[in-house]
């Protein structure tokens, strides 16, 4: 195997630099290169237009991306090719050491993989906020080898597609419509009954909550200080950030008009040296008055 076409490529490139041959050969690499970017470029444009209506977004930015490396690959090998650059025993040179790089590449292989299923499979398209782990976001493209996701405080997280095929991946805008759930914790005394239809009527009267589905109101079991309810309010998957704040404020109006009680834990801290001495104070303070009243 020849393993000097770079080096000789790089030494005539030198030789023959201010030569009229090698700037004509230049000259008419790039024109070349530049016409073929263009057509690939007017070829990505039409492509686009065309699979605007007719194909998931995912789908159609991995073909614009196809059409674009396609395009920079012909490109350079016109370069090549026009600069006098045997390919034939490049590609072989580059072969042998592809092997090489592939046992390196094992991880990016696997990402590779993992974005084929991601691509069939569709759990989420662009647009669709996701939970993977404990990140959140908005999904911005889905590539070969990665996922990517803007946060919603505006930061950029790219997760390898296989991380996400092997672990749980919740979709929060796949289906319109969701369901709040609110746990809210009531006094031993309280009148359950009453507690339940105070819920509904906060529900009902929620500008965020749907009538239908109906909301869910569960008596979940008796906790340490409290009776534990799941409220769950079904709403419109965009309005989730109003309804969380206003079902709160509402349930914190509603419970303190009707004399219902969030009870919370309560601790009395005792400390045994001050806490003995003020004790004995007392005592004799309310012994002295005890005798003088006596007396």
């Amino acid at each position: 195997m020849n393993t000097t076409i770079l080096p000789d490529f790089i030494n005539n490139l030198f030789k023959d630099a201010f030569t009229p041959e090698f700037w004509r050969k230049a000259f008419s690499a790039i024109l070349a290169a530049v016409l073929i970017l263009g057509a690939f470029g007017i070829l990505q444009m039409i492509a686009n237009r065309a699979m605007k209506k007719n194909m998931p977004e995912q789908k159609a930015q991995l073909v614009k991306k196809a059409i674009h490396y396609l395009g920079w690959t012909i490109a350079i090998v016109s370069v090549l090719e026009s600069m006098g650059v045997n390919l034939s025993a490049l590609l072989g040179a580059a072969g042998i050491a592809g092997i090489a790089i592939g046992f390196a590449a094992q991880t990016s292989v696997s990402n590779l993989i993992s974005g084929i299923f991601l691509i069939s499979e569709k759990p989420f398209q662009i647009g669709d906020v996701i939970q993977v782990g404990d990140i959140t976001g908005i999904v911005m493209s889905i590539d070969l080898l990665s996922v990517k996701l803007q946060t919603f405080d505006n930061r950029f997280v790219r997760i390898p597609n296989e991380s996400i095929i092997k672990s749980n991946v919740i979709n929060n805008t796949r289906f319109p419509i969701r369901r709040l759930d609110v746990w809210v914790g009531v006094s031993y005394n309280a009148n359950l009954t009453k507690v339940t239809e105070v819920l509904n009527d906060i529900a009902a009267k929620n500008l965020y909550a749907l009538d239908n589905p109906a909301p869910l109101i569960y008596i979940d079991k008796f906790d340490n200080s409290s009776i534990n309810i799941l409220f769950g309010v079904w709403f419109e998957q965009s309005k989730l950030v109003d309804l969380r704040n206003s079902i709160i404020i509402d349930i914190h109006t509603r419970f303190a008009e009707e004399g219902i009680e969030i009870p919370y834990p309560k601790r009395d801290v005792y400390i045994k040296g001050i806490a003995d001495a003020q004790i004995s104070d007392l005592r004799k303070s309310g012994g002295g008055q005890s005798a003088g009243a006596n007396h």
